[in-house]
């Protein structure tokens, strides 16, 4: 029903920004709470940020909360993830993923749509 596609992922120095886009297709995303989780190598699948589907309200995981900034635009379909002060920690493959959930979901098995991921690699 939805296609998910994450980009803007890449190689940063610690201390550097990235923003990460996730583009969908198939439908609109006006009806979708969206999150984005990362994975390192031999670890589960972490919660990073949720927004609802108008954007009203985001969550953080405490880890990145004061550095990365989650936002929406419905009208285009497109989701972010502004990363900033980036650190050695945030090595991960980066998920967006979207449910029909109204609210902040911060657990990985309640969002049905799931992106196929970018890799995002800070160095020290």
């Amino acid at each position: 029903q939805v296609q998910l596609v994450e980009s803007g992922g890449g190689l940063v120095q610690a201390g550097g920004s990235l923003r990460l886009s996730c583009a969908a297709s198939g439908r609109t995303l006006s009806t979708y709470g969206m999150g984005w989780f990362r994975q390192a190598p031999g670890k589960e699948r972490e919660f990073v940020a949720a927004i609802t589907w108008s954007g009203g309200s985001t969550s953080y995981a405490d880890s990145v909360k004061g550095r990365f900034t989650i936002s929406r635009d419905n009208a285009k379909n497109m989701m972010y993830l502004q990363m900033n002060s980036l650190k050695p920690e945030d090595t991960a493959v980066y998920y967006c993923a979207a449910g029909l959930a109204r609210g902040i979901v911060v657990v990985a098995a309640p969002y049905a749509y799931w992106g196929q991921g970018t890799q995002v690699t800070v160095s020290s």
